[in-house]
């Protein structure tokens, strides 16, 4: 278990040390450190050492909310953040879903009430209806490597997405969308919310693209704890209820159609 104190529970701790009487005990706060792997808008290129994604919005939402913990975000991967959370790099994952290939490991769940979606974007033509996005047959498709797609039956095997859907994967969804765009891909599946943040910056590339009302899935959002991170799923719960209620959740979330719903 990590502690880290505050400036002033480190002087607090000085001057016990060198025998002066403080009548108050000392404290610090827990560290919980949260995984972060680039999952736009929520995460961010954390591997460079600035995010400016949602998660670290919330994670400041949640340390000024309280002082008993601190929570801490710690770089990872889509592929590498099953590792770190096994072998014990991170105490907790946050935006995830049970049914992301978690079924062989241990965590407790936390419902986040938070709620997006993927949905399919294809290059607008003046011929082409909303019709064009029921069948995926023939079509190539460029995805996120590592996603769960509930269209391929939740199977985010490279080999399995390329040759059953001619799938591309890559690791950018500006890439997937530049590939649609450049008409070499038909169709690519994105997060909703990420996509709003794109078209909202670039006027431009949303009059050149059709969104479909077909969604691939809703997901809910969960938080997964490992069972011996230092914070009590209980304990979580009680942090995010209190930022739905102040309205915090609300103005973090809002803006990218991630819909604040009940736990």
């Amino acid at each position: 278990m990590v502690l880290k104190c505050s400036p002033l529970q480190l002087a607090h701790s000085l001057l016990l040390t060198l025998g002066m009487v403080w009548l108050t005990p000392v404290w610090c706060a827990q560290e919980v450190r949260v995984g972060a792997a680039h999952f736009p808008p929520y995460t961010v290129r954390p591997e460079r050492g600035v995010d400016t994604g949602l998660l670290s919005q919330l994670l400041d939402a949640l340390n000024q909310l309280q002082d008993d913990y601190r929570f801490v975000l710690v770089p990872s991967s889509v592929p590498r953040r099953v590792r770190d959370f096994e072998r014990g790099r991170v105490d907790m994952l946050m935006f995830e879903n049970p049914a992301w290939g978690w079924q062989a490991f241990s965590y407790v769940a936390v419902d986040m009430g938070l709620e997006d979606a993927e949905v399919f974007v294809a290059r607008q033509q003046p011929d082409r209806q909303q019709s064009y996005f029921d069948d995926l047959s023939g079509k190539r498709l460029a995805l996120f490597s590592g996603y769960h797609y509930a269209f391929a039956g939740f199977n985010p095997a490279p080999k399995y997405l390329a040759e059953t859907f001619a799938a591309t994967l890559t690791y950018s969804h500006e890439s997937n969308l530049l590939m649609v765009l450049r008409g070499r891909a038909d169709i690519a599946l994105m997060t909703r919310s990420n996509l709003i943040e794109m078209l909202r910056s670039d006027p431009e590339t949303r009059s050149r693209v059709m969104v479909s009302e077909r969604v691939d899935q809703t997901y809910r959002h969960y938080a997964l704890l490992r069972p011996e991170a230092p914070i009590q799923s209980r304990n979580f719960a009680q942090m995010m209820q209190k930022l739905r209620d102040n309205g915090q959740l609300q103005a973090i979330f809002a803006p990218y159609k991630i819909a604040v719903v009940g736990m």
